[in-house]
């Protein structure tokens, strides 16, 4: 069910069409001349989710690479929220024309991850019982696995942007094993500690779930921001008022303008936000609270059941052994730059911790800046050439 179901209220008032039909992954990519693919993984706990190729890029000359890459995208967003800014900026297309075999995975809970082997995302709460817990000990593996085995690979290249990268130190604290499939990890702006975020709408949103999740249950509501629900209505709207757009971006984020195109911004709530459950909020409003990249916290009681303690334990970020560029801006305030600091200073093997040089680089620059291809591509770039020999 929808937190805020106001599709109907909006289409009787402003006319809105809410059946047209929405572009997918591989249609996108086709209208751009890159070629892709759409492949299916379950999971361990029985979650379908999609998982899209990029096979060749529109401008890439040459043989593909050897070592395939896998991107995971940011929280409510799905695979082809990353390709709004267009070929010249966009991350995936960028990597798919320096030649390399990019895929780009889905976490439950988003339109790409809604369905399930035996349960129905409509009717049973089971289905929504998750949080990046669940995504990183069962989701990222469950993709990593699918692209080795699909490119016949011993290990691959990792890039995840907030949510993205911090699934991927779940899985290395829950899945050890997992981790030594990685050649390289690439993390952007990654979510772990969130103490220092300045980003009062955030902190407002996350502590709204927390503080009400027994009445949402009470009222069969488990899912949040799914792309039917009145959030996508936005979109509408922004086509024609773009400063609503940017103002609607600035109350969730710093400010940096100019650095979204206007053709994105008219875009962009089209795809986002892509959907997940209130008990993926609940988990972000307890880290809001904590100095520590912790599990999720059932309360004294359940902690005891299920972890043997009071409270929830921390991740172990050391598991992550493997090596790894941080990359991060000054301006960002949803991962602030401190928190970033204090996630290199528990890695064991950060071979680099890049601050944008762009004083006014924020969180939704990582996704959506035109110039993306200037200002952080060049590096990661670098870095994939490098590991790709390896």
């Amino acid at each position: 069910m929808a937190l805020l179901n106001l599709n109907v209220l909006f289409t009787l008032l402003l006319g809105v069409d809410r059946t047209q039909k929405h572009l997918n992954f591989t249609e996108l990519t086709e209208l751009s001349g890159y070629q892709s693919e759409e492949h299916t993984v379950v999971t361990e706990d029985g979650y379908i989710l999609n998982v899209f190729r990029i096979t060749r890029g529109a401008n890439c000359v040459g043989e593909i690479k050897q070592t395939p890459v896998f991107f995971m995208p940011p929280l409510l967003s799905a695979a082809d929220t990353a390709l709004e800014p267009g070929p010249n900026a966009a991350m995936p297309y960028l990597i798919a024309d320096a030649c390399f075999d990019i895929w780009l995975g889905n976490p439950r809970g988003t339109y790409y991850g809604r369905k399930h082997m035996r349960l129905d995302p409509d009717k049973n709460e089971e289905f929504w019982q998750f949080s990046m817990n669940e995504i990183g000990a069962y989701d990222v593996p469950a993709m990593v696995d699918y692209v080795l085995n699909n490119t016949r690979k011993e290990k691959l290249i990792y890039l995840g942007f907030s949510q993205g990268a911090g699934s991927f130190f779940v899985m290395c604290s829950e899945r050890p094993d997992m981790c030594k499939k990685i050649k390289l990890m690439i993390g952007l702006a990654p979510a772990t500690r969130l103490w220092n975020t300045k980003s009062a709408f955030l902190r407002r949103l996350c502590k709204n779930a927390e503080e009400n999740l027994d009445a949402y249950d009470s009222m069969q509501i488990w899912e949040v921001f799914g792309r039917d629900q009145f959030t996508a209505t936005v979109n509408d709207l922004c086509r024609n008022n773009v400063k609503m757009c940017q103002w609607l971006v600035s109350l969730v984020d710093s400010s940096h303008p100019g650095s979204v195109a206007t053709s994105t911004y008219k875009n962009m709530l089209e795809r986002f936000p892509a959907g997940t459950s209130i008990r993926n909020m609940v988990h972000y409003s307890q880290g809001l609270r904590s100095k520590k990249f912790v599990k999720f916290n059932y309360g004294t009681e359940k902690n005891l059941k299920i972890y043997g303690r009071p409270g929830p334990p921390e991740y172990n970020l050391t598991a992550a052994d493997l090596p790894i560029l941080l990359i991060t801006g000054k301006n960002d305030a949803i991962v602030d730059v401190k928190d970033v600091k204090w996630l290199a200073s528990k890695l064991p093997n950060v071979k680099e911790f890049l601050i944008v040089d762009d004083p006014m680089w924020n969180h939704v620059d990582m996704f959506y800046s035109k110039f993306i291809k200037d200002m952080i591509f060049p590096k990661i770039l670098n870095y994939l050439l490098r590991y790709n020999e390896k």
